[in-house]
C-alpha cells in the first residue's frame, strides 16, 4: 500500500491507494485530519477532482466538528467582559447615564437598567452596526460580482453564517461580526455569489475566486475561528 498527500485549500489530506474500488471515501478522524481511500489505479488528479467537487462538504463537516469540540462561549452582563466586534475586542462598561449601546473609547457601554435583559441588547446593537457595515461594502462587491441584491439585512441564522434567497435576499448572521472585516467580506462576497450561482459547483467557486482571488485562505480561517465566537449564551 502506498501512502501520498494531497492539497486542499491548505488543509492536508492523507491519501491511501489500496484495494480494488474505484470508488473514494473521504473520512474525518477523531482528531480533525482528512483521509481518502481509493483503489491503487485511481489517478491523483481524479482524487483532487473528488476532494473539489466535496469542498462544501468537508467545510460544513469541520465546522460541524470544531463546534462540538469546543464548549459554547458564554458571557456575563457585567464591568469587563470581553465582547469582540470587527476582530478587536472591547471590554464591557455599565452606565448609568447610557440610552442605548454604543462604542466609545475603545468600550462597549451598556445602560445598567438593561443588564438584566441578557443577550438581547448588545445582539441588537451588532445587528444595527452591521448593516450600516455591509451598506458600502455590498455595493462595492455587488459591482464587482454583476449581481443586484434586493435586500441586505443582518439576522440570527442559526449555525448559517449567511444565506441567499432566488428573488435577491442576503442575510449574514450577527455573529459574524466579531469577526475581522476580511472574514466578514468573505461571507458577504459568498453570498452575493450565490445571487448567480446558487449551488456550489465549479462555476461558483471560479467565480468566487475572480472576485476574492485568496477566499480559499479567509474561507479556511473563518472555519477556525467561527466555532470560538460568542452566539449569544449568557451565564445563568
Amino acid at each position: 500500500m502506498n501512502a501520498l498527500v494531497l492539497d486542499l485549500d491548505g488543509i492536508r489530506v492523507s491519501v491511501e491507494t489500496a484495494g480494488s474500488s474505484r470508488k473514494a471515501r473521504l473520512t474525518i478522524e477523531a482528531d480533525g485530519s482528512l483521509r481518502l481511500r481509493a483503489a491503487s489505479d485511481v489517478a491523483p488528479d481524479e482524487l483532487e477532482q473528488f476532494l473539489v467537487s466535496k469542498r462544501a462538504w468537508i467545510y460544513r463537516k469541520l465546522s460541524e466538528k470544531e463546534a462540538l469540540q469546543h464548549q459554547p462561549v458564554t458571557k456575563e452582563m457585567v464591568d469587563g467582559e470581553g465582547f469582540f466586534y470587527m476582530g478587536r475586542s472591547h471590554r464591557l462598561q455599565l452606565s448609568d447615564e447610557a440610552t442605548g449601546v454604543r462604542l466609545e473609547r475603545g468600550r462597549l457601554v451598556l445602560p445598567r437598567a438593561k443588564a438584566d435583559a441578557g443577550a438581547e441588547p448588545i445582539i441588537e446593537w451588532y445587528r444595527r452596526r452591521g448593516e450600516a457595515w455591509l451598506k458600502p461594502r455590498t455595493r462595492s462587491w455587488a459591482e464587482r460580482l454583476r449581481v443586484e441584491p434586493e435586500v441586505i439585512s443582518v439576522a440570527d441564522l442559526g449555525h448559517k453564517w449567511g444565506s441567499a434567497s432566488a428573488h435577491g435576499r442576503v442575510r449574514l448572521h450577527w455573529a459574524t461580526f466579531q469577526l475581522p472585516p476580511a472574514l466578514v467580506d468573505y461571507v458577504l462576497v459568498h453570498e452575493l455569489a450565490h445571487l448567480r450561482e446558487p449551488h456550489h459547483g465549479p462555476a461558483f467557486w471560479q467565480l468566487l475566486a475572480r472576485a476574492m482571488p485568496d477566499y480559499e485562505e479567509r474561507k479556511v480561517q473563518l472555519a477556525r475561528k467561527g466555532s470560538r465566537l460568542w452566539m449569544g449564551d449568557t451565564k445563568a
